[in-house]
């Protein structure tokens, strides 16, 4: 049964799903980023864990865990001693000790040992997220403690996981890299938010990283895999401005896993065309030789500042809500209309935007194909 599960999880393990700093002292940050949503009571999670310049001793050297919780409230901590934080090379493992009566290295601990040993941190695995935050200004806290099935990894189910920003992300190229670890999968386990305590089974989850040692200087970001009716669609959509070598691209991507199949819009075989407001409204249209999609995300909801790495350390510079509103439409080209394999809405999607400047809105419409 084991060996059986573990051979499932490898084939839908992503490229990438190791950690990535080589042990050098040049500026590097790595973040990961879970996220759960309950459609029963209409919250969502988003845990986001950072690692920045871990060989220690350095201005922004430490770790970090935010928790973007229900109704878009906010609870952080920060972890100093990098030597405090783990993770594999070969495959998604991490965790960060902050408050433990352990004086062995950290590693991955069976969850009742964990809970049992470790008053502040967080461990995290491609099938587990676990960990206690407490805000010691306010007394805010969270603690969770949820077990997680991979549906989707990044591209067709049985087929090979592709990298998200393609084969040339293995090299130090594109800054930063960025992964979609998990577009699809359940959990099942609890969160306790301030004493409210959340129970849910088979609940839509997500995962990402993203590494490097520079920073994008903008971006947004669409995700949602909490459809009206749809329990089997994931979609991710994002742009930036990133380096590449020694210049600056906008790029942008949209993803989709719909009943098995993978429908994927990037830049070496798509045109991909946005209009992004500085905060309220998303729209992203994307065409290649045998599809094309569109997506609108909108909001009346004023989103919540999160920190995100910079060259200056974690600061807040991005806002997002995971309340927002979508609509998908993804039709078939070869008529003159084009078939519609896929309408679909939700009011829990993932809105974000990112970076500076956004006095107006960022629009990019390169010739369509």
């Amino acid at each position: 049964m084991l060996s059986t599960r573990r051979n499932s999880l490898l084939s839908i393990q992503t490229p990438h799903s190791g950690y990535h700093h080589s042990g050098s002292d040049r500026r590097f940050f790595e973040g990961w980023y879970y996220r759960v949503t309950i459609p029963e009571v209409r919250q969502t999670f988003a845990f986001m864990y950072s690692i920045e310049d871990p060989v220690g001793a350095k201005p922004h050297s430490g770790g970090a865990a935010q928790i973007l919780g229900p109704n878009d409230e906010y609870l952080w901590r920060t972890f100093p001693d990098t030597s405090k934080f783990w993770a594999s090379r070969d495959v998604l493992a991490l965790g960060h000790w902050g408050k433990s009566n352990l004086s062995t290295q950290p590693l991955y601990l069976v969850p009742s040992e964990f809970e049992h040993h470790v008053q502040s941190g967080y461990q995290a695995t491609a099938t587990l997220n676990q960990g206690i935050i407490q805000d010691p200004a306010t007394g805010n806290y969270s603690r969770w403690q949820y077990e997680i099935e991979p549906i989707y990894g990044w591209g067709s189910a049985g087929q090979p996981q592709q990298s998200t920003a393609g084969f040339l992300s293995s090299l130090q190229i594109f800054e930063p890299g960025w992964q979609i670890l998990m577009a699809h999968g359940l959990a099942t386990g609890w969160i306790d938010w301030n004493g409210q305590r959340y129970e849910f089974t088979n609940a839509p989850a997500y995962g990402e990283k993203n590494w490097g040692g520079a920073f994008p200087k903008r971006w947004f970001w669409v995700n949602c895999n909490c459809f009206d009716n749809e329990p089997d669609l994931a979609l991710t959509a994002g742009g930036g401005r990133r380096g590449v070598l020694w210049w600056m691209e906008s790029v942008a991507m949209v993803g989709i896993h719909y009943k098995g199949k993978f429908y994927e819009f990037v830049p070496w075989n798509s045109k991909v065309t946005w209009d992004i407001s500085p905060w309220g409204r998303w729209v992203i249209r994307a065409r290649n030789s045998e599809y094309e999609v569109e997506l609108i995300g909108t909001t009346d909801l004023p989103g919540t500042r999160l920190r995100a790495p910079t060259d200056n350390g974690l600061v807040f510079c991005c806002s997002d809500t995971m309340q927002g509103m979508l609509s998908l439409e993804l039709r078939e080209l070869g008529s003159s209309e084009g078939k519609i394999i896929l309408k679909a809405t939700s009011n829990l999607c993932g809105l974000e935007v990112g970076g500076s400047p956004w006095d107006n809105a960022w629009q990019c419409h390169p010739e369509l194909l």
